[in-house]
């Protein structure tokens, strides 16, 4: 019994050091190496930050945020006017110079223009933060129009920052400076039952943001996965600011003091103790465990999205 209660012991403490020393990890990483200037200041990185994605949510937090510090910016997406508009408040608002190029990225050929307009410039950030979901969690088999949207999904959020990584990262190699950040989910990390072509995309991002940061590891040019989880936005669905879903602008700060210290982050202390408590879950409990609750949230979110296209389609 005194054996078996010592190992006990052990095991407890090994579990409680395990979360301590991520916790610290995630206040080194979050706050203390920015303020003694560990992280990479993007504004000696190039002329140009890029930004995928960049009228809402996260990517227009990071165009802003990246001008303030005093980079032009190129807005991609697809809405002409609300790039029109993103660029007219950072010209006035920050005065430095912007481009836009209204692309739509679920779209194939769309990247002879993108190369021709960006391939060029002095890119020091390339945020590649373009991205989509589905409309409510789903069986894959019951997915409407199951090809199309597969395609798009793929398109968007595969294709994407693959075909931008390739037209900005020799330039960046070229020069021996830049920050490339690819904006991935928590999904990558945990069973994504109901969104899984969603899951599986922001799976991909993480492992090429991973590989690809070994091998350029030593020509100056850094690469960040960033695996956001729930933030006020349109995608999320999420309206107010809550501690464990801040506001886009919170995010985006919290998360570029991070550049050059942490290579896969999760950005927002908050979100990072999610990620910590969902590794410790995986090394010490049945990996169904976590499947069924994540499925039966989603479940729950699905059934409320069938009910809102149900009271559409009345009203119409």
């Amino acid at each position: 019994m005194e054996m078996w209660e010592f190992i006990g012991k052990v095991a407890v403490a090994l579990f409680i050091a395990r979360i301590g020393w991520s916790l610290l990890k995630g206040v080194f990483g979050s706050f203390l190496a920015a303020a003694i200037r560990l992280n990479i200041d993007v504004k000696k990185t190039g002329e140009w930050a890029v930004v995928t994605g960049a009228t809402d949510g996260i990517g227009r937090a990071y165009a802003f945020e990246l001008a303030r510090l005093g980079l032009k910016v190129v807005l991609v997406s697809r809405n002409p006017f609300k790039l029109q508009n993103v660029a007219a408040e950072i010209n006035s608002k920050y005065g430095v110079d912007t481009k836009i190029i209204d692309v739509d990225f679920t779209k194939e050929d769309i990247y002879e223009r993108l190369e021709s307009e960006v391939g060029k410039l002095d890119v020091g950030v390339l945020v590649n933060n373009v991205g989509m979901s589905y409309d409510f969690p789903e069986y894959f088999t019951d997915i409407s129009d199951c090809q199309e949207m597969c395609d798009r999904l793929i398109n968007c959020n595969i294709k994407s920052l693959t075909h931008m990584t390739r037209i900005v990262l020799p330039g960046m190699v070229e020069r021996k400076r830049g920050v490339i950040m690819n904006l991935s989910s928590l999904s990558s990390i945990i069973p994504a039952p109901l969104l899984a072509v969603y899951g599986a995309t922001k799976a991909y991002v993480q492992s090429f943001s991973v590989s690809l940061a070994a091998e350029i590891a030593s020509k100056g040019v850094t690469v960040q996965c960033v695996m956001p989880g729930f933030v006020v936005s349109n995608m999320s669905r999420i309206r107010r600011p809550t501690l464990m879903a801040p506001t886009p602008t919170a995010y985006v700060k919290s998360t570029l003091r991070t550049v050059g210290i942490e290579k896969c982050t999760a950005g927002y202390f908050m979100h990072k103790i999610q990620v910590y408590f969902i590794e410790v879950a995986k090394m010490h409990f049945p990996g169904w465990i976590l499947t069924h609750i994540v499925f039966s949230q989603l479940k729950a979110f699905r059934t409320r999205g069938h009910k809102k296209k149900e009271k559409e389609a009345k009203t119409e």
